[in-house]
């Protein structure tokens, strides 16, 4: 009998679009006023997210995976935390009427944006234990949440040119899109409870970002 071919564990996906979504994180921080920063300090995020970042790409290109992993989740729960006191500041300033319109339609664009790419950023760390776990496996077919290609049969993969697909940081950029603007998910249901509940945050939180500029809108109007 002939032997088969053992599977081999997938390559390791390229992480540099996670660093461009990290960098346009910081970038879109800076652009806000000074009063829906932390401290007022505009450098302060920035400056944090580049001390986490470095140590990150080295442990990777070195293999310390847990390292990696462990410092990818702190710069997320960072930028979420900066997200979500931006959000309650904004709010405080827009009830207090201390914010004008144009200020207050760039700062809820700007959050509106950082809430896709920081979410985008949590599914692409979490799902199916992370980039670093996911590579081990030679595809994809277990994770929270079920991507089209899953539900393909073997041999529909394979005439695909999908049997070895591993969802990557643009797949979760779209899921994080669409729970943002439909306010749930689309080509993608959801599986797992964290997932459920992480979604339900970031749907909250561009909800209210849309509430509020449309509220405003309406006043001006």
């Amino acid at each position: 009998m002939k032997k088969q071919p053992t599977a081999q564990a997938g390559s390791s996906e390229p992480r540099w679009p996670a660093g461009v979504a990290l960098l346009a994180l910081a970038g879109v921080y800076s652009t806000l006023p000074a009063s829906l920063l932390i401290a007022g300090r505009r450098w302060l995020l920035p400056v944090v997210l580049l001390v986490l970042f470095l140590p990150a790409v080295v442990s990777h290109r070195r293999g310390n995976h847990f390292l990696n992993q462990v410092l990818g989740y702190i710069l997320n729960s960072v930028i979420t935390l900066a997200l979500i006191w931006s959000l309650a500041l904004m709010i405080k300033s827009l009830l207090q009427h201390t914010v004008d319109s144009r200020s207050l339609l760039l700062s809820g664009a700007a959050l509106w944006l950082a809430n896709i790419l920081v979410f985008a950023s949590w599914y692409w760390h979490l799902d199916g234990g992370g980039p670093n776990q996911r590579r081990l496996a030679p595809a994809h077919v277990d994770g929270a949440f079920l991507f089209p290609q899953m539900t393909m049969s073997p041999e529909a993969r394979l005439a695909a040119g999908e049997h070895e697909w591993q969802p990557g940081f643009v797949d979760y950029l779209f899921l994080a899109f669409n729970t943002s603007t439909a306010f749930s998910p689309t080509d993608a249901p959801v599986l797992s409870r964290w997932a459920k509940i992480m979604m339900m945050i970031q749907a909250l939180i561009s909800l209210l970002i849309v509430a509020l500029l449309a509220g405003r809108a309406v006043n001006i109007l």
